[in-house]
């Protein structure tokens, strides 16, 4: 009895919790409405916080960004020449001093859009980012040669592309030749055939495109139909010559990769990672090209004026000068490599550069002139096709062997030295260069 009395006295306390439960519900949920109210409040409260927190946030990364991108070479000293150029404009400046701003501003745009290019081939993958190294590696030239086209002065665009390679081939390959071999005296430097061979043969047909057209019109003789048909041929080639660019790339970036990649797999020792995002620096990579844009029409549309105040040829300015300034960042990357005793890191980058002017920048030029109906063609005059030949016929025999030492270094520096002095004094007078006629009867032996 006691028993049950004690089970019946605990179910009514029970009962009598359930029916205390309702009211504690109440005063629960009273507690966390006061709290929810108490938080939006000191939310409300901290918003500025938030706002000011955020807001650092980005003033520190763009900060950082502009450390890496801006600060983070040493041509950042010729940054300044930039506002220096847009305001020698504004002010109606002498067009000599505008050329040559726009010259010096062109120096570090052209390395960092090397580096900004690099950046983004991080995040879009090896297939992607070399697309994007073939297509933007020589940005700066291609953008400099579109603007010579659109202007109609076919000569600068033929001698800026000309010299491009020429630059590559003897002075970015022989100085990083000489310095390596300087650099390495008691080493064996060796580097692997099958890459230079790739290369030499584009080289060589890329070459043989421009030679036909020369040898056509002298074949023909000069009349009024021999340009006409030398323009079909020149077109007719450059679509050749973007087909086997196309192949090329396939060939380096699918079914050959290992050509091109194992060397520098092999001699790295640490991983590389991005150091800016990939928005970053699309951001940065858009903002200079049209700033590369600018200065690039600056350049074409001021180097006669250039030439005439200094007493220099267009022909030493577009081919010696103008080039220059384009490979600063595969000469010194070479030269660096080339140090390291990384010969073939050198090879692909002045050989690839060559390589991308010769096959790719030039016929789409052709092309591209094709559309606009401006007379653009291949025939490079005799002068220039026989400086491109035994340019290449000579780097092609450098490279035959495999192994390197200063003394090929030394030839190839020599030789672009020559052909420096033949443009030196190769002088054409302003009354012969006549705007948007063909290039072939400015020229003609």
């Amino acid at each position: 009895m006691d028993y049950s009395h004690s089970q019946q006295e605990v179910s009514d306390l029970e009962n009598g919790y359930d029916l205390l439960k309702p009211s504690n519900k109440e005063v629960l949920s009273g507690s966390r409405t006061l709290q929810n109210v108490s938080s939006s409040i000191m939310r409300k409260k901290s918003d500025p916080l938030l706002v000011s927190s955020v807001r650092f946030q980005m003033l520190r990364h763009l900060l950082a960004n502009l450390q890496e991108v801006i600060l983070g070479t040493k041509l950042a000293v010729l940054f300044p020449a930039i506002p220096l150029a847009i305001a020698a404009d504004f002010y109606k400046f002498g067009r000599p001093w505008l050329f040559a701003l726009s010259l010096l501003g062109l120096t570090p745009l052209a390395e960092r859009v090397s580096f900004l290019t690099e950046q983004i081939a991080y995040y879009t993958g090896p297939t992607v980012g070399g697309l994007l190294n073939a297509t933007c590696g020589n940005a700066t030239e291609l953008i400099i040669a579109l603007f010579a086209l659109y202007q109609n002065k076919i000569h600068v665009l033929k001698y800026s592309l000309l010299g491009s390679i020429l630059s590559n081939l003897l002075l970015v390959l022989g100085t990083s030749l000489l310095c390596g071999g300087l650099a390495n005296l008691k080493k064996e430097q060796r580097y692997d055939r099958k890459q230079a061979d790739v290369n030499s043969l584009l080289l060589l047909l890329g070459l043989l495109c421009h030679i036909l057209p020369l040898m056509f019109r002298y074949a023909l003789g000069e009349g009024p139909f021999t340009f006409h048909y030398t323009l079909e041929l020149s077109r007719a080639s450059s679509i050749v010559m973007l087909v086997a660019y196309v192949a090329y790339i396939f060939f380096q970036l699918k079914t050959h990769r290992q050509l091109f990649e194992s060397q520098e797999e092999g001699e790295e020792e640490e991983e590389e990672k991005a150091v800016i995002g990939f928005w970053s620096a699309f951001s940065w990579l858009v903002g200079m090209t049209v700033i590369i844009a600018l200065l690039s029409e600056y350049v074409v549309g001021t180097i006669e004026a250039a030439s005439d105040s200094w007493g220099i040829s267009v022909s030493f300015i577009s081919i010696i000068l103008l080039p220059i300034v384009g490979n600063a960042a595969e000469h010194a990357g070479s030269i660096i490599f080339a140090f390291k005793n990384k010969l073939d890191i050198s090879l692909g980058v002045a050989l690839g550069s060559a390589t991308q002017i010769s096959m790719f920048v030039v016929p789409l030029c052709v092309v591209v002139g094709w559309i606009m109906h401006v007379h653009m063609d291949l025939d490079f005059s005799l002068l220039e096709t026989g400086s491109l030949a035994f340019t290449i016929i000579i780097t092609a025999f450098t490279l035959q062997d495999g192994t390197s030492h200063y003394m090929k270094g030394v030839v190839l520096f020599l030789c672009y030295v020559v052909i420096s002095a033949c443009f030196w004094v190769h002088k054409i007078p302003q009354n012969q260069i006549t705007i948007g006629k063909p290039f072939s009867g400015v020229f003609a032996a």
